[in-house]
């Protein structure tokens, strides 16, 4: 039976896809999914081979139907989002509300489905790695990242595969709980700052609502210690490991440049070990 890590973070930009593909390399019998659906950058370090797409579709779109429209302009007036004009849609513009379908008294106009984005299955040195492409202002990400979810555990059934490795989307929105859902274990990147403090709070109040245990690791820890520590001393009253605090290091920058894990790019480097020793701890927690 597999088990399920979600890598999570408050905000963007904490590290959290740089930790999960060293955590990639280190662990063997996994599948990886990227959840981050609305900024899928992991893609760039595994360069995937796509082995399968699969079409995304959410939500509706309205369509008019020429030969049925008399132009009478009452659709243009319903519309409160400026979609409609000279008769035609504007499919960057309809949000699918249904108003001018009603509207219209010639039934010249019909919703559709709405394609989205895409979903992948593809194949990396990592293994078999998950991943999609949400189209650009689309909305639901959340069931996109439910759809790869899925996926991913049914390829780990079928597979007999050890461990789901997700980096998941950050913030609090519903692509997190999209993200977190039937999680065994959430680790959480954070940074040492007042915001990171701040954001690290609402992601453990988020993870505790849905009863599923959180460690923490303070990514460049150094770059402020007492800020750090200070987080330590909150984590700590508030019963959450810290499973590792990360130095700061211009090699994780040059290894992301080169398309490679900072394990890859350097095995015996101080940011290899502590993600080393960070592993370790994440093996014991999910036993």
């Amino acid at each position: 039976m597999y088990k399920e890590l979600v890598v999570i973070s408050g905000k963007g930009g904490t590290g959290k896809s740089t930790i999960v593909s060293a955590l990639a390399t280190f662990a063997s019998d996994k599948i990886v999914v990227d959840c981050d659906v609305d900024a899928a950058d992991l893609f760039l370090i595994f360069q995937p081979i796509i082995k399968s797409k699969t079409e995304f579709y959410s939500g509706k779109t309205a369509k008019i139907d020429a030969s049925k429209c008399v132009e009478c302009g009452e659709c243009s007036k319903i519309c409160k989002y400026e979609a409609i004009n000279n008769y035609k849609i504007d499919p960057l513009l309809c949000e699918g509300c249904g108003a001018c379908f009603y509207k219209c008294h010639k039934k010249a106009i019909h919703l559709v489905d709405k394609k989205t984005g895409d979903w992948f299955v593809s194949s990396s040195r990592f293994g078999t790695f998950i991943h999609a492409k949400l189209g650009i202002g689309e909305d639901n990400s959340g069931k996109l990242i439910s759809q790869i979810k899925s996926k991913a555990r049914d390829l780990a059934e079928s597979n007999s595969d050890k461990l789901i490795l997700i980096d998941g989307s950050p913030g609090i929105g519903c692509q997190v709980i999209a993200s977190i859902s039937g999680a065994d274990l959430c680790l959480l990147i954070t940074e040492p700052t007042l915001s990171g403090l701040h954001d690290a709070q609402r992601v453990i109040e988020l993870t505790k609502h849905f009863h599923i245990k959180c460690i923490v690791c303070i990514n460049k820890y150094d770059i402020n210690i007492d800020m750090a520590e200070k987080m330590v001393d909150f984590f700590t009253k508030n019963d959450i490991d810290v499973v590792g605090k990360i130095p700061y290091s211009s090699d994780v920058s040059k290894a992301m440049g080169a398309g490679k894990s900072i394990i890859e790019f350097s095995k015996d480097s101080i940011v290899s070990k502590k993600i080393f020793d960070i592993w370790t701890q994440i093996q014991k927690n999910l036993k």
